[in-house]
């Protein structure tokens, strides 16, 4: 058998061509040719449609036996949380983030945890050496443990030989560090080209699903700002961990936007320190300041991110403008959603921000897309422009409408929970049709407009 030709195929159109072109002479797309292997189909493959001996059957759904797949514990509980439990045999996990961010140094500790659990891991490593790796293995204090013998390193990029060694080894999880550097010979293209990059996620596909070997593959994000290059490689895979964070700060915030065994609103919070990644004893208090004084323009909210309430803290603050145009610079959260509060406070509360410069910022590094957050912005918004701080131990949530109401959000009664355990004292809430939720110490305030919701929150003699 000859070895696989490679040829260039218009993404836009599909026609194949010998060699790169600037732009498609069948629909004209510039920069659209990708190189890809031509496979050819199998003798059973073209003979199906003769009803080849064996070819599946199709089965009714009810006779489909149930399957318990077990799960491989990680031996980290925030990263486990997100994949739902641990890693799948046989599953294809892509793990980016930005370069620095501590991808390589939360896989090398998740590969200590699969071989404290007996298990063994090919940790396969295009971008470093091996004594490199090792120093880091050294710095993470795992030299001494049982991923001194469980963990083998390889330092290749060569997929045929990644796939080569994982099969005579026969580990519960191979880790690629990273996809960008991992190449096929068959094609020309450099490594991290889309090329080079797809087809070698195929490649290690098969080896997940024929094997029964979970693989994860560690992806960095471009400066288009998508991981590890083309989207498709994001549809190949079972499972899209990201790894969130501010470089300079210690917090890091595990997210999964893909998940085919497992929910895709839990976040996990680790925390950088010398030793490498841990768990964070209270996530819910990890975003919070202390403030020696009440400050005017800040506000804590309780969010919700998958079954865990989490409270952070909402700044804001309002300049008079020095030009033309105000500035709205939001971090953390949605800018759409700060013009939004903008316009609604400016109309229906009588806070008029249109001739300020308004910044909002969530403490922390943390993002969030939680509609709850709306009321605390907005309460922060008119305390920075009035210079009137909220009363200590006083939070908000609820979504804020284009009219100036207040709409309820989910897991109202989970919110006020974990704002009691933790010391808050009175909490303003949307207004409901039932009977607003009782929580032992704290004092629930429903309010029903955007403006009840600043006359309780900014009310004389709290903030002064």
């Amino acid at each position: 058998m000859g070895r696989p030709q490679s040829r260039y195929v218009c993404q836009a159109c599909g026609e194949a061509f010998l060699r790169w072109e600037g732009q498609c002479r069948g629909c004209g797309a510039w920069n659209s040719l990708v190189e890809t292997l031509v496979r050819e189909a199998p003798a059973a493959a073209r003979a199906r449609a003769g009803a080849a001996p064996g070819a599946a059957a199709p089965v009714p759904l009810s006779s489909l036996a149930q399957e318990d797949v077990p799960r491989l514990p990680v031996g980290l509980g925030e990263l486990d949380r997100v994949l739902g439990g641990g890693l799948v045999p046989g599953s294809l996990v892509l793990v980016g983030g930005e370069p620095g961010i501590g991808k390589s140094t939360l896989l090398l500790q998740a590969a200590a945890g699969l071989a404290a659990g007996g298990q063994a891991v090919l940790y396969a490593t295009g971008e470093e050496s091996g004594s490199q790796v090792r120093l880091r293995a050294g710095r993470l204090g795992l030299l001494a443990g049982p991923a001194a013998d469980a963990v083998r390193i390889l330092a290749e990029h060569d997929v045929a030989r990644i796939a080569e060694a994982a099969r005579a080894l026969r580990p519960a999880a191979v880790i690629v560090d990273s996809i960008q550097t991992a190449t096929l010979d068959e094609l020309e293209g450099p490594a991290g080209s889309v090329g080079q990059v797809r087809e070698a996620a195929l490649r290690l596909m098969e080896l997940a699903k024929g094997e029964g070997i979970a693989v994860i593959l560690v992806g960095h994000v471009t400066k288009e700002g998508s991981l590890a290059g083309p989207k498709t490689l994001e549809h190949l895979v079972d499972a899209v961990v990201s790894i969130e964070g501010e470089r300079g700060g210690t917090l890091r915030l595990v997210r999964a936007s893909k998940n085919r065994f497992g929910a895709t609103d839990e976040v996990g919070v680790l925390e950088m320190a010398e030793a490498g990644l841990r768990e964070v004893a209270d996530p819910a208090r990890a975003f919070l300041v202390e403030h020696p004084v009440p400050a005017a323009g800040s506000v804590v909210a309780a969010t919700l991110e998958g079954s865990r309430a989490l409270l952070v803290e909402v700044q804001a603050l309002a300049a008079p403008t020095a030009y033309g145009m105000p500035r709205r610079t939001a971090i953390g959260l949605d800018p759409n959603r700060l013009a939004l509060l903008v316009a609604v406070l400016g109309r229906r509360a009588g806070i008029g921000l249109g001739t300020h410069d308004v910044y909002a910022n969530l403490a922390g590094g943390i993002a969030v897309a939680d509609p709850g957050l709306d009321l605390a912005l907005a309460i922060a918004l008119a305390s920075t422009l009035r210079d009137r701080p909220v009363r200590p131990g006083t939070l908000a949530f609820g979504e804020v409408g284009l009219l100036g109401e207040l709409r309820s959000v989910g897991g109202t009664e989970r919110r006020l929970r974990e704002a009691a355990r933790l010391g808050f004292t009175r909490a303003l809430v949307p207004r409901t049709r039932g009977a607003a939720p009782e929580v032992e110490g704290l004092e629930v305030v429903p309010v029903a407009t955007v403006r009840d919701a600043l006359a309780v929150a900014l009310e004389a003699g709290h903030g002064d």
